[in-house]
């Protein structure tokens, strides 16, 4: 799936087109950001979809943009 803007899966950095249960993974280092889960070492709660995440908010494995992620397909789950 692609939004227009940047690489395959990316979501373009608008949060706003993404359904509260998507997974996003880094395209840095493949971290997965799944909301079911958060972020313990970020301190985000789990159930907090990704367009909720703050502004801050990195990839706690490489310290990669939000704008790095992107959306996972269900064939990739």
């Amino acid at each position: 799936m692609s939004f227009g803007q940047g690489f395959e899966g990316s979501f373009g950095g608008n949060a706003a087109r993404l359904n509260p249960q998507d997974k996003l993974e880094c395209g840095i280092c493949w971290w997965v950001y799944d909301p079911a889960a958060g972020d313990d070492l970020g301190g985000i709660a789990p159930g907090t979809p990704f367009a909720a995440l703050p502004a801050h908010w990195v990839c706690p494995q490489c310290e990669a943009p939000q704008e790095k992620f992107m959306l996972m397909t269900d064939a990739q789950d």
